[in-house]
């Protein structure tokens, strides 16, 4: 399969909204306590606010949008830290049928691209405790933890 990475457009809102749908649905699964079901995570002005951000990217194959990524490009200056420029990934999601294809390793490969061009010291993301397929796919691809996220729910 022949995978391309490129700028989303208001056209793909559509395809965009669905694929981030089911990641809604997997959330909430996990944490019904957190996320609740919502098949409009955004609104369309959202997305196109989005794109204009220079960080809203799609996966294509044969013309077909089959993943999603959303990236935030933070400025790190404080008294206790090294100043850093970081790419984040906010939110990364592929196609259930196209999981395990290779998309995520498209995306970092996209990252990459642009974290160099924007000569950014690091690149990182987050992401759900119990998504283990999707932790296991950036420990491949050489991801590290860098913090842990704990919660107390009762006391």
């Amino acid at each position: 399969m022949e995978i391309s990475v490129r700028k989303a457009a208001l056209s793909d809102y559509e395809e965009v909204l669905r694929i981030m749908s089911q990641v809604q649905d997997m959330h909430v699964t996990w944490r019904p306590d957190v996320y609740k079901p919502n098949n409009q995570l955004f609104s369309k002005e959202d997305f196109k606010a989005a794109l204009a951000g220079d960080a809203f990217y799609v996966a294509e194959s044969d013309g077909a949008v089959i993943g999603v990524m959303g990236l935030e490009y933070r400025h790190i200056e404080t008294p206790a830290h090294v100043t850093r420029d970081i790419v984040f990934i906010d939110s990364m999601a592929v196609d259930e049928p196209y999981r395990g294809q290779g998309i995520g390793h498209a995306f970092f490969d996209k990252v990459k691209e642009i974290a160099t061009q924007k000569k950014a010291d690091g690149i990182e993301l987050q992401v759900n405790a119990r998504n283990k397929q999707a932790y296991e796919m950036y420990a491949k691809y050489g991801f590290t933890e860098k913090s842990i996220n704990l919660e107390l729910l009762q006391w």
